[in-house]
């Protein structure tokens, strides 16, 4: 058994959006070395011609194209591998270096059912993953039923999530960007002349005090939650309600002077030495950002790479 996971936001949206439309889906159900996606990677395809998403990086996605068009048509799922890319051959392949297995279904009950978008959906809603198992033979596609199976195993995850503490210049970047990335962002602060729909436009916003507002938040392990307001009494609470929970990205701006002290009132607070210890602090990945765009981007780095821990 062959399982997969991968990031499906863009591809269940379109899903939705398209329904009762003729569509084909892509699926890179095996990748051998250099893979541009993962394993559990979809690409979509309207029967007009549109699509969403990428199973290459767009090295095969002409191809792919094609041959869903065919099954559009009628012809039968087909699973095809793409190489490295040969000057000498009539065909596509990866200059990356690596292999890719690509399975091309119809959405119908004779491929990919499209009340499985559905089921997905809601599961996402309620905050499970649920599995679906494909034959890669028949190119029959169903809901796992129990924890073993025969066939690829694709993994749809709960959206990630972002819990932003303080509404200041930088968490109106770092949610714009999150947003992006198909992350569900909330943005927490007590200080109701901060937090404004007009600051902050389309973000779910939380004025409760922070500890509180973090343990509504539920976080898990695709959760990351980022302190940004630079004041240790909304900060220093929300950071201690972090730590007691298993969000996968802890984080909190400020110098390494700054940082410091934080760890130093949090001992005192009651907190561990191991728990401090997973606050990325200075928060986020080290590109000499100055402004308040790129301390952002250096954050939303800093929780991708832990979102991705060991996914690839």
């Amino acid at each position: 058994m062959t399982m997969g996971s991968a990031n499906h936001d863009r591809i269940l949206a379109a899903a939705i959006d398209w329904a009762g439309a003729p569509m084909a889906i892509a699926t890179v159900v095996e990748t051998w070395k250099s893979a541009p996606c993962p394993v559990g990677t979809h690409m979509l395809v309207h029967a007009d011609g549109r699509f969403v998403g990428s199973v290459s990086g767009g090295c095969v996605e002409g191809d792919v194209l094609e041959r869903a068009q065919l099954v559009l048509a009628g012809a039968p799922p087909v699973l095809r591998r793409y190489g490295v890319a040969d000057d000498a051959a009539w065909d596509v392949g990866l200059p990356c270096g690596g292999d890719i297995q690509v399975l091309v279904q119809p959405v119908s009950a004779d491929g990919f059912p499209a009340h499985l978008f559905g089921d997905i959906n809601k599961a996402r809603s309620a905050g499970a993953a649920l599995s679906v198992v494909t034959d890669l033979e028949s190119g029959q596609s169903a809901l796992l039923d129990g924890d073993t199976g025969t066939g690829f195993v694709n993994i749809y995850h709960p959206p990630r999530r972002l819990l932003i503490v303080g509404a200041v210049e930088i968490a109106s970047a770092l949610a714009a960007i999150a947003v992006s990335q198909g992350v569900d962002v909330t943005l927490c602060d007590p200080r109701g002349r901060f937090l404004t729909a007009e600051r902050f436009p389309g973000v779910r916003l939380d004025d409760r005090w922070p500890d509180d507002a973090v343990k509504a938040f539920a976080p898990d392990s695709r959760s990351a939650i980022v302190t940004l307001s630079h004041d240790p009494k909304i900060d220093d609470p929300a950071l201690a309600a972090a730590l007691a929970s298993p969000a996968a990205y802890v984080a909190a701006l400020g110098s390494v002077r700054s940082h410091q002290a934080r760890l130093a009132r949090l001992s005192a607070a009651g907190v561990s030495a191991e728990q401090c210890a997973r606050i990325e602090g200075p928060a986020g990945v080290a590109i000499n950002a100055i402004s308040a765009p790129e301390i952002a981007l250096s954050i939303a780095g800093g929780m991708i790479r832990a979102f991705n821990q060991g996914l690839r």
